[in-house]
């Protein structure tokens, strides 16, 4: 555990000394340290000018969870649980011990990813363990699973989210209104194949609904190479439900395929749990403010519950939506999906422009920021928002595809 900028009166028992922040490593793979369970709060550090809060990091045992690591991020106002195990994963958000932000899989553990097989079942190994509010699909490939041009099997959603952080950090400010950042990093690194390594971030404050992951991926290689990111934003009850509404700012919205063709009419609007609809996937092209930034909407039927997920489209220039509205026991869910990239494999999106490089030594920004709703005023302020972007224009409706599934497959 590194102190910077710390009470150390408060945690030490030293006489009065203050400085500017404090920093906690929870885990570091270079000297092969962990603190193992582990606990801070806004009482051992002295504060008492906010709200209070608190950050746990607990192990996970039994079963396929053996050994996960999670952190419990309390800021007075929800509970926030990170998978550093899983890629820095989110695994859902509670408020009043009750889940807010989540979904019901029929994965019920935090699965290590050392009970995963990428590769299994043609490639759809990564199912195995999907369970999170919040998945990093990427970052050397995304996209459903198949060969590329180069005879490689590229399984379902790459590795990002099934490798486990390599150093663990939290840093909260000292000074009003003490942001609590929790800090990870993902190394994908193949001999002769990628060095990608990403810094995650999340960062959250003490009495908000709002929390945010600002995420860094540097090409660590002497050569260019492809990246991919989708940030897989998935929820359930008690947001969705029949009557639900999901509200984007977008110029347009095509089916994945020729399925998703039958719902295109219908896109904003959700049904209940419904046995046999299995899933239905819309591509769209956002549009953004000046600055770039957009904001895709989900709330309730009666529009008191929601979430506001935003982003900035000059980093993830695409949104997918995703509609799993199958029986509660399936996974009642749905996905809220801004990424680089939309969900075809990696080689049916090159001729898109939709596999971007990142050059040797580069480094490539992305921010999701995530808001819960709790009130009608809430719900109508995020809709606003979309509207102010939208500037009273239609969504247009593409019948077909974008990729044409029938002729590749």
């Amino acid at each position: 555990m590194k102190l910077k900028t710390l009470f150390i009166s408060t945690l030490l028992g030293l006489g009065s000394m203050a400085v500017n922040a404090a920093e906690f490593t929870l885990t570091d793979a270079t000297s092969s340290t962990d603190v193992g369970n582990w606990k801070i709060s806004s009482e051992k550090l002295g504060f008492t000018d906010g709200s209070s809060f608190s950050v746990e990091k607990r192990q996970l045992h039994g079963g396929k969870q053996e050994g996960v690591d999670i952190i419990l991020i309390n800021n007075g106002k929800m509970t926030i649980t990170l998978i550093p195990t899983r890629g820095m994963g989110i695994f859902n958000v509670k408020m009043d011990g009750k889940r807010i932000l989540g979904w019901d899989s029929p994965v019920k553990e935090i699965v290590n990813p050392v009970y995963i097989d990428l590769e299994s079942r043609g490639g759809l190994g990564w199912l195995d363990g999907f369970n999170e509010m919040m998945v990093r699909c990427g970052y050397e490939w995304t996209g459903h699973p198949g060969v590329d041009d180069n005879g490689q099997l590229l399984s379902l959603h790459g590795r990002a989210q099934n490798t486990p952080a390599s150093t663990v950090k939290v840093i909260i400010d000292d000074t009003p209104p003490h942001k609590i950042t929790i800090q990870g990093e993902i190394s994908e690194r193949t001999f002769k194949m990628a060095e990608l390594v990403t810094l995650t971030q999340f960062e959250v404050v003490p009495g908000s609904t709002t929390f945010s992951v600002h995420d860094k991926l540097t090409n660590k290689a002497d050569y260019d190479n492809e990246y991919q990111i989708i940030y897989h934003s998935n929820f359930g009850t008690p947001i969705l439900e029949n009557g639900a509404k999901f509200t984007a700012a977008a110029s347009e919205v095509s089916p994945f395929n020729d399925y998703a063709k039958e719902g295109l009419k219908d896109w904003q609007n959700y049904q209940g749990p419904t046995k046999g609809y299995d899933e239905m996937v819309f591509n769209f092209k956002p549009l953004a403010d000046a600055q770039g930034n957009t904001l895709a909407v989900l709330n309730n039927a009666a529009g008191n519950q929601g979430v506001a997920v935003g982003y900035n489209i000059k980093q993830l220039p695409v949104l997918t939506m995703w509609k799993n509205t199958d029986t509660k026991q399936q996974g009642y869910v749905t996905g809220i999906e801004p990424g680089t990239s939309y969900a075809y494999n990696t080689k049916f999106q090159r001729s898109l422009g939709l596999v971007p490089t990142i050059k040797a030594g580069e480094t490539k920004a992305f921010d999701v920021t995530y808001t819960v709703l709790t009130s009608k005023s809430d719900v109508k302020s995020a809709l606003e928002k979309v509207a102010a972007i939208q500037k009273g224009k239609a969504v247009k409706q593409v019948m077909e595809p974008i990729v044409d599934l029938n002729a590749v497959e």
